[in-house]
């Protein structure tokens, strides 16, 4: 694929639909979170069971409106889900990491957040790939 500002342009609007559209499935993730740390389940538990949901959000919104589909509906879920996995593995990881310095532990808020963040670029080349057959 050969780069033009047009390519550009257009990979960066992409960007911005799938960052508002994922904010939907990140606001449900994020509440869930707070109110299952809070009252239920350890953080590494919490971030599963919200990321998971967070997960199936997101597949339906981003099928709808931000990706065009390349392949089957269900080979698309099948990466989908391997690179949820991926990205749920890694912001476990962050969480469970940064659970160990004192500071955090008491503001998982911005645990949380710093997980989101960080996974959101992968999330966004890895999707793109799982729908379009394409990381550029």
């Amino acid at each position: 694929m050969k780069v033009t500002k047009g390519n550009i342009v257009e990979l960066f609007m992409m960007k911005v639909r799938f960052a508002m559209s994922s904010s939907i499935a990140t606001t449900v993730d994020y509440v869930l979170y707070q109110v299952l740390v809070k009252y239920v389940f350890s953080p590494v538990t919490s971030n599963i069971i919200s990321a998971t949901v967070g997960m199936l959000i997101n597949f339906v919104l981003h099928k709808k409106y931000i990706f065009k589909l390349n392949r089957s509906v269900k080979a698309a879920f099948l990466i989908s889900l391997l690179v949820s996995i991926g990205g749920i593995s890694i912001g476990t990881f962050i969480v469970k990491y940064l659970n160990g310095i004192n500071f955090f532990n008491t503001n998982q808020y911005i645990i949380k957040a710093i997980a989101t963040g960080i996974v959101f670029f992968y999330n966004f080349y890895m999707k793109r790939f799982a729908f379009e057959k394409k990381f550029l």
